[in-house]
């Protein structure tokens, strides 16, 4: 595929300068592009890159230095990077219909364009919506719904009951709707809580590789419209998820918690259970967050603070060995002045 630099302007609404006929048939990074490239100045770090890069044509912010390049300029020059990617290189999985070596069972509702590979398992009364794909291996448990254009990779489970929305796509291994994590005590053992709930996700979902998502014990365990989910992340039976948020690799997330809208937890966070985190909040790579966080809060560390204060508490932490020595240096030059006192009569 090729376009001219002002197709490109006109579809990502940006300011062209430069020559409109120049044809581009490819994205790649500031450093690897060759003429036939558009690249990208995303971080302004790299701005003087952009002087040398051999890319054909330029992606910029507004006000940026084009070295005489040709150039266009958008508010998001990241946005219109992946919207490019988008363009020049994402196709539609071809339709294949159910394939030798699929299982269907009996009810089963299937949308139009469905594509069902080998291997896979789609059991009774299930619903499939339009252009739904399950590639090899995945499976899909009774009475689940999937709605049109939802992509389910390799291996992916999906238990009994569960619905997922439209436009989801859910990554090689991953886990909706295993049991949550639910005993009583009885006597020396443990008496297991059958979890009878659900999840469900909501529409332009996506979840990444070797995820689990457990059904509620009662009820809905519920992942928002248009949430990002990394790899190797937990969700406990009765979260909620809110949308549009972004949730970071191996963070875990205990029952019953609530994440609001725009919530962004980064790596490896941890979350305790019954726990509300308002709108727009941000916490920091491996927070452990042990109460509610009110909304538009930025929070960081172990236990989670505002991230000012982790930032002088951090601070502090490397001369805490110091700080150590002065003290026990004071303490013994302290005793040594006490000794010296005189001993009143009366003690």
């Amino acid at each position: 595929m090729e376009k001219t630099l002002s197709e490109l302007a006109e579809y990502l609404g940006g300011e062209l300068r430069g020559d409109p006929a120049l044809l581009v048939s490819g994205v790649a990074g500031l450093d690897e592009a060759q003429e036939c490239h558009i690249s990208f100045l995303a971080n302004p770090k790299y701005a003087a890159k952009v002087a040398t890069t051999a890319a054909g044509a330029v992606l910029l912010p507004p006000g940026a230095q084009s070295h005489d390049k040709n150039a266009i300029f958008l508010a998001n020059p990241y946005l219109g990077f992946a919207k490019l990617v988008t363009l020049f290189y994402v196709r539609p999985p071809q339709v294949k219909g159910i394939m030798p070596g699929a299982f269907v069972g009996t009810g089963v509702s299937l949308g139009a364009d469905v594509t069902v590979y080998p291997g896979a398992f789609v059991g009774d009364g299930v619903r499939l919506g339009d252009r739904v794909v399950l590639f090899p291996g995945v499976a899909v448990y009774e009475g689940a719904q999937i709605g049109s254009d939802t992509v389910l990779h390799a291996n992916v489970s999906v238990r009994e009951r569960c619905r997922i929305g439209s436009g989801v796509t859910i990554h090689n291994g991953t886990v909706v709707g295993s049991d949550g994590f639910g005993y009583a005590l009885d006597g020396a053992g443990h008496y297991k809580i059958p979890q009878v709930g659900i999840v469900v996700i909501e529409d332009e979902v996506e979840i990444g590789a070797n995820c689990t998502i457990d059904r509620a014990a009662l009820g809905v365990t519920l992942i928002c419209r248009g949430a990002k989910i990394d790899n190797l992340v937990q969700i406990a039976h009765n979260c909620v998820i809110g949308a549009h948020s972004v949730i970071v690799s191996q963070v875990g997330v205990s029952g019953s918690t609530k994440l609001g809208e725009y919530v962004t937890l980064g790596g490896q966070v941890g979350v305790a259970g019954h726990l509300e985190i308002g709108d727009r909040v941000m916490v920091g790579a491996k927070s452990g967050i042990h109460s509610d966080i009110p909304a538009g809060q930025v929070y960081s560390g172990y236990p989670a603070m505002p991230h000012k204060q982790w930032l002088k508490a951090a601070m502090i932490a490397p001369k805490i060995p110091e700080m150590r020595k002065s003290i026990m240096d004071l303490e013994k030059r302290l005793k040594e002045l006490e000794a010296r006192l005189p001993v009143s009569k009366e003690d």
